[in-house]
């Protein structure tokens, strides 16, 4: 229970007031609002009565938002963003039994989608939905459940589970003359394809492989799908997480360059908010994920 609860106003007081200082007049306001004119007047002074604040001055024709109405207006904004997104999230998804997923591509395509119809089948009243995202972001007010984190636990507000290390292997067209190469130092020789989240990968396989150096530059990419099918056409030679490489050796589309491997600096994780419920099908799906890792147990990585 709130103990001030003399300074909880209205959800109408509060919509009228953030429509007001957003669109400086009470006429837009009161068509974006469906209501009259002198209603989100009163709605308005209500408010400022309630918290013994002056949130909104006249100035001719319009409404100017004082210093104190700014900074509450975007208080404001933000807890009514997290109020929809709180209501949407009771009457649709949490109740329905789907699962929203933030995925990285290489990740979601490569390791999580393969393995996704034996969740299906032991859960078939869960429906994962997954959308692709390549950075952190703020977890707890989207509309994800939670979300694939590769790096370390660094990501604030979230709950996480370990999936799996980052192991890399180095692979290129099979009519890359001299491949495989026994010889590192042949090796780094030749172009490097590159990854913009990875920027010292080669240098770590580098030492790895027993031949520290620093590689030359070469192409850069933002996505392994990207730079494999760079690797595919012969634009040079490409680091690549197990998972990842794993279907083109198979295929014959692309082979080992070299046998050494090495293990990025960074970890897969799942992380989802620390400051809610943690849902039934969340619950269910984390249990899968554990048991997952568990029997690959350093397979691949990545």
């Amino acid at each position: 229970m709130f103990a001030q609860r003399r300074y909880l106003p209205s959800v109408s007081a509060l919509l009228a007031f953030e429509a007001c200082a957003r669109l400086g007049s009470a006429t837009q306001a009161a068509t974006e609002l469906s209501l009259t004119q002198s209603a989100i007047s009163r709605q308005i002074k209500t408010l400022e009565a309630q918290l013994g604040v002056t949130l909104m001055t006249r100035k001719g024709r319009s409404l100017v938002v004082t210093q104190a109405g700014s900074e509450y207006a975007h208080e404001v904004r933000e807890v009514l963003s997290q109020l929809v997104q709180a209501s949407v999230n009771a009457s649709t998804k949490r109740q329905s039994g789907t699962l929203t997923l933030a995925v990285l591509p290489a990740f979601g395509m490569h390791w999580l989608a393969p393995r996704l119809s034996d969740f299906s089948a032991k859960h078939d009243q869960v429906t994962v939905n997954l959308s692709t995202r390549l950075q952190p972001f703020a977890l707890g007010s989207s509309a994800f459940d939670a979300a694939i984190h590769f790096g370390h636990p660094d990501w604030p507000g979230v709950h996480y589970l370990e999936l799996m290390p980052e192991v890399v292997i180095p692979v290129c067209a099979p009519a890359l003359e001299g491949s495989p190469f026994k010889n590192p130092a042949d090796l780094l020789a030749q172009p490097l394809l590159h990854l913009e989240t990875r920027p010292r990968a080669w240098a770590r396989w580098s030492d790895a492989a027993g031949h520290p150096c620093t590689p030359p530059h070469g192409m850069m990419f933002d996505q392994f799908t990207t730079m494999a099918q760079a690797a595919l056409h012969g634009l040079g030679i490409a680091l690549l997480p197990g998972f990842v490489a794993q279907p083109y050796l198979d295929s014959g589309q692309l082979c080992r360059a070299a046998p050494q491997t090495a293990q990025s600096i960074g970890r897969y994780y799942l992380v989802w908010p620390d400051d809610r419920p943690t849902p039934a099908p969340l619950e269910a799906f984390c249990n899968w994920l554990r048991a997952q890792t568990q029997d690959q147990s350093g397979a691949t990585s990545g």
